[in-house]
């Protein structure tokens, strides 16, 4: 999981494709949980999480509140 520091000094092309990486594994944890061989539940929300904070720092990125490298 990333910081929100680590986070912050990402580029926004380099957000959105944390972006999609999360959003395939958080596909992934769901396709286990359905064929009940997910080991570890709670990864499920720590992920959504992780999209979550991604999300709100592209829509930073797009407001101006961070300035692009």
């Amino acid at each position: 999981m990333k910081s929100k520091e680590d986070l912050k000094g990402l580029t926004l092309d380099e957000l959105k494709a944390k972006l999609e990486e999360a959003k395939e594994e958080y596909e992934n944890l769901l396709l286990q949980k359905a064929t009940h061989e997910l080991s570890n539940p709670l990864r499920i929300r720590t992920v959504r999480r992780e999209i979550a904070r991604i999300k709100t720092f592209i829509r930073q990125h797009e407001l101006g509140i961070i300035q692009q490298k």
